[in-house]
């Protein structure tokens, strides 16, 4: 008995979805009206309810630095570079069906030589109304042609005012309709160590991008990357693409130029370095003005003294050690030697390269200065009359 009622009970429960099926596939109203939920619907009404947010888009977010990045990335711009090489390619075997056309048709022809464009890509920084762009100079070093790729959208070639190898600095020219707004350079004075920045550029071509970080250390230097040094250290992912691109504070203003990371691996590893703008702005100034940067040189070959050094050599640890000298250079003619220890120019401490090259590279070509040599334990002072630093030699 109890069996039969089972049975009886399950035909019934089928029969019943088997309507239910029915009438939510081909008159899903007849249940909505009943408050009945069918297959596929959530909720009497057949929506989902949540919560949305009523505060208005155009109110910036608690911390947000969008008013930053948006009046600073107009100004940031793409730089691609190609370099033609023939490349010439020896000769096969010749066929005897070289010169059939269906041959050629089939085959092709393999040319004596082609012409390979290898592009490359990193980032720049429009920063007058004339149409000038900084970016570094091994971005465009050995270019034989400059594109220029706006915010917007649109390209343009560029050319090179001028470059200073020695800071890794380029100016370029660009000449278009309804240029952006050049950036705003901010004061280096005012950065600090622990200020948010934010890095704008183009990392491995994906596009405009910005990332932030703080400003993690301030002039640094003997990195071994440019001749001059005096670095923005910050964690702000910088990657390949971002050299040239800009480093700027909450402001939107411009306090460096992203120009080198260090990595194990080619990507951020949070420890990249940016010129600060005080010295883009002197090196902009004077490829503007004069085509290239006039620095101090006196011919020396400087060696900086290590502990060990001076206990072998029995000589001054405070002090650059003079190697070599340049015949009939500026220190040679002023009776600097070999050997001699160099202690201070004008007053200022020398304790090793970096601040002698800093030193003399801000006196101006045929002036005099004074050093103070120490020379088998006897200090001495002499006059030399600074030359002009020579420029790099051309490859």
């Amino acid at each position: 008995m109890m069996k039969r009622l089972w049975l009886l009970f399950a035909q019934m429960v089928t029969a019943l979805l088997a309507v239910l099926f029915i009438v939510s596939t081909f008159k899903p109203q007849w249940l909505d009206s009943s408050g009945f939920t069918g297959f596929g619907h959530w909720g009497s009404s057949g929506t989902i309810t949540i919560k949305e947010s009523h505060i208005d888009p155009s109110t910036p977010n608690p911390g947000s630095h969008h008013e930053a990045a948006k009046k600073a990335m107009p100004s940031v711009v793409n730089i691609f570079t190609s370099k033609n090489s023939t490349k010439v390619k020896s000769k096969k075997k010749s066929d005897p069906h070289q010169n059939d056309p269906w041959f050629k048709f089939f085959f092709s022809d393999t040319p004596e030589s082609q012409e390979d464009i290898n592009p490359s890509l990193g980032s720049g920084v429009i920063v007058s109304s004339e149409g000038l762009i900084i970016t570094n100079q091994h971005v465009i070093d050995g270019a034989d042609q400059i594109e220029v790729a706006l915010a917007d959208g649109r390209k343009t070639k560029a050319t090179v005012i001028g470059s200073d190898p020695d800071t890794d600095i380029a100016v370029l020219k660009i000449q278009i309709a309804n240029l952006p707004s050049s950036i705003t350079f901010g004061k280096i004075e005012s950065v600090k160590v622990g200020d948010v920045v934010l890095a704008i550029g183009n990392p491995f071509g994906v596009g405009q991008t910005v990332t932030s970080g703080i400003v993690s250390a301030l002039g640094r230097d003997h990195l071994g990357i440019n001749t001059f040094e005096n670095f923005i250290q910050t964690d702000a992912a910088i990657n390949p693409g971002n050299s040239g691109g800009a480093l700027v504070d909450t402001r939107g203003h411009l306090i460096g130029i992203n120009t080198a990371i260090y990595s194990r691996s080619g990507g951020s590893m949070g420890i990249g370095f940016a010129i600060p703008v005080h010295t883009v702005k002197e090196v902009m100034e004077a490829i503007t003005k004069n085509g290239g940067v006039i620095r101090g040189w006196i011919g020396v070959e400087p060696q900086n003294i290590t502990s060990e050094l001076a206990q072998t050599l029995k000589i001054e640890k405070n002090g650059v050690l003079i190697v070599g000298t340049l015949q009939s250079g500026p220190a040679d003619k002023a009776g600097i030697k070999p050997g001699d220890v160099l202690k201070s120019i004008d007053g200022q401490s020398i304790n090793d390269i970096t601040q002698l090259l800093n030193k003399i590279s801000q006196v101006t070509p045929g002036n005099k200065v004074k050093a103070i040599i120490n020379r088998k334990n006897k200090d001495l002072e002499l006059e030399i009359q600074v030359g002009k630093r020579p420029g790099p030699k051309k490859k």
